[in-house]
């Protein structure tokens, strides 16, 4: 799976950057968390930071165009996000179990 930034817009108000995508895969299209993943390596995040906001592939094709929030820290996105968009990116499990860590 090839990652390509099309745009990225700052959004200093709200602690993150808006991103546009594109995917180029082999197979069918990825899940959200592997894009989310993918993503984060690329712009060098943590993946609890990278709320993947939409995914869009045409029928047949093996491009897919979609959207995300890369947030400064992932407190930040737990503060902006929907609560179904962070269960749908598995960030608020990711929050637990890093708290969980943190107090053993």
């Amino acid at each position: 799976m090839d990652v390509a930034i099309v745009s990225e817009e700052e959004n200093p108000m709200l602690h993150r950057t808006d991103v546009t995508f594109e995917l180029t895969h082999d197979d069918a299209t990825p899940s959200r968390l592997q894009v989310r993943d993918s993503l984060a390596a690329k712009l060098n995040k943590d993946a609890g930071e990278v709320v993947v906001r939409e995914l869009d592939t045409k029928f047949g094709m093996r491009k897919t165009v979609g959207s995300a929030k890369v947030y400064e820290t992932a407190a930040h996105a737990g503060d902006v996000e929907q609560d179904h968009m962070l269960e749908r990116n598995k960030i608020a499990a990711d929050e637990e179990s890093e708290a969980d860590a943190e107090e053993a």
